[in-house]
This record gives C-alpha cells, structure tokens and sequence, in this order.
C-alpha cells in the first residue's frame, strides 16, 4: 500500500524529517504550512494563513484519497512565555486547533489522526521508575496542560464519530535542525565553555527525530494503533553527564564539564529563581515504552549513538 498523509507543521524540523520519511517509503505528503516554499522537496504545500487553524477546511484535500493526518503544529513549551494568560494561549492552538484540523480531516473523509503530544502531558519526573501510558497524569506547566487536554478531547471525539485517533508522547527530540534547549547544549559544549553537568547521574529518555519518524509512520498505518497511547523514545536512556559526553567527543571539543553535585545545582537553581530549569535537568524523566514494542512490533531503528553522531554532523557543518 503507498501511504498517503496529511502533515500539520511540515516545515518544521520534526515535521520536515516525517515528510521526507514518508516520501523514502515512496509515499505522499501533503504539508499544511503558515509560509509557502517552506517544506522539503516533493512535500504538496497547503497554506494555512490563519491563526490556530481556522481556515484548515479548505486547506484539506477533498479530491484525493489520504490515509491519515500527522499532527506536529504546535504551539510549543516556551521558558519565559510573555502571555497573560499563557494557558489560555496553549488551549487556543493545541486544544481547540488540533480539534479544528480533526473535524477538517473527517470531513474530508480521512479515518486516522495521529496526534503527537508530549511526555508533558504526564509530568517533568518520573515516580523512580520508567513513566508508562496509565499512570497518572500530572502535568506541571501551561503546555503539557493543553496537550493532556488536547488528547482527551481528541480520543472523545473519535468515540463520537469513529475517526481513528491515536496519541504519541515523544521526550525531546534530537536531530539535525534540532534548536531550542538542544542546540544551546552543543554551541556551549563546541565553544569550550565549562559546563557543570560532570556528576549528573539523573536518566532523561529522548528520541532521535528518525526513531520518531518511523513510529509515526507505523501509527498512520498500523490496524492495532488506534485508540491508543504510546511512549516513545530510544533505546536507551543516557544521564545528563553521558550525553554530554558524548555530544563532546562527537564535537570534538574539549572535555569541560565540572562535576558539580547535584544539590549544589539545586541550591544554585533556589537563589537564582531557576529551580524548575535546574530540576529539569537533575531529576529522572524516563519512558516505558513497552506498549509501542509490543502493541506496534515497533523498536527504534537507529541507535541512540547514531543519531547524536548524526546531529553532531550537521551542527559542524551549519556553524
């Protein structure tokens, strides 16, 4: 079967590796864009000029049969959000938009709508073990709010009119064009810059955007997948140290990470008013993705070294 889908926030960097994914496996894209010329090559642009997608009807294709759509579009986790009231903002683009491009989708006679949500959605910690889809949500900021509320009700409305919803909680996601938190990480590592992240035992699962690409590729098309939430990340969870290390010796840059302990941090992270960063960084924030395996017969093609080589590789190369 050619796969045929519709992805939301196509010219971004997840949604530009899902498209060229789907393209490899010989498939089609239809990219739902703000600005023309901005998804990859052989993407079939559709401009949505509105805000929080309310002209998306007429963007969807009618004249066409498409499999399911890939719900990237975001309005993503900002640190130092200037909203007055930041909640309200969230819900307007990932509750009520995501729910504006369902409606659009089933109208348009497309059965599947892989919404990609985020581990926020649960919480910023893990209970001392890896967090598994049934727990107990307990999201901690304005975004993984919305995106809890954007799953239920999606997954409610799929109950009212049979569209196959299915919901995925990817960690942070590495990759080449990766920026925010990410991309500072490897400027202050490849600038030399002495880091206090050498005695960080703290475990943070994380995905590669290509592992992240095949299982949404295996959510649009898998007949167990709807209905269903999954965890998703690689294979392996590094502490904060080992990635650090490792994305210095990719670098090749000087080894300069302090092994300041973890209370001193915490310490630091009270006096200066950055304690949720500072927690962020120093607690566990794990994945079971048990679910994935065993539900999708999904397994995270490239290893977790392959993909820091990769992202390594393109930041030597654009800086």
């Amino acid at each position: 079967m050619t796969l045929s889908v519709v992805v939301s926030g196509a010219s971004g960097f997840v949604g530009r590796a899902v498209s060229a994914a789907v393209l490899d496996c010989g498939g089609s894209v239809i990219g739902l864009v703000r600005r023309p010329q901005t998804a990859g090559q052989g993407v079939h642009e559709r401009v949505i000029a509105g805000d929080d997608f309310v002209d998306v009807e007429a963007a969807l294709p009618r004249d066409r049969k498409c499999d399911a759509v890939i719900h990237l579009a975001a309005r993503v986790h900002l640190m130092r959000d200037t909203e007055v009231d930041p909640l309200a903002a969230y819900r307007k683009t990932n509750v009520d938009g995501s729910l504006r491009v369902a409606r659009a989708a089933h109208a348009a006679g497309i059965r599947r709508f892989v919404f990609v949500s985020s581990i926020k959605a649960l919480g910023d910690s893990d209970p001392g073990r890896p967090l598994r889809e049934s727990d107990e949500p307990g999201p901690t900021d304005p975004y993984g709010v919305s995106k809890l509320e954007a799953e239920n009700a999606l997954l409610s409305f799929g109950e009212e009119t049979g569209m196959e919803i299915v919901i995925v909680r990817p960690p942070l996601v590495y990759g080449p064009g990766v920026r925010a938190n990410f991309l500072q990480l490897m400027r202050a590592i490849a600038k030399g810059i002495p880091l206090p992240l050498g005695a960080i035992a703290a475990r943070r699962s994380l995905i590669y955007v290509e592992n992240l690409s095949s299982v949404l590729i295996e959510c649009a098309t898998n007949p167990s997948a709807p209905g269903k939430t999954f965890h998703v990340a690689d294979s392996l969870d590094l502490s904060v140290t080992e990635l650090a290390r490792m994305l210095t010796a990719q670098l090749g840059a000087p080894q300069r990470l302090v092994p300041v302990p973890a209370s001193w941090l915490r310490l630091a992270g009270g006096v200066t008013g950055r304690s949720a960063q500072v927690e962020r960084l120093i607690g566990n924030l794990r994945l079971d993705c048990t679910r994935a395996r065993e539900v999708l017969g999904w397994n995270p093609p490239y290893p977790v070294e392959q993909g820091l080589s990769k992202t390594a590789a393109w930041y030597r190369s654009a800086y």
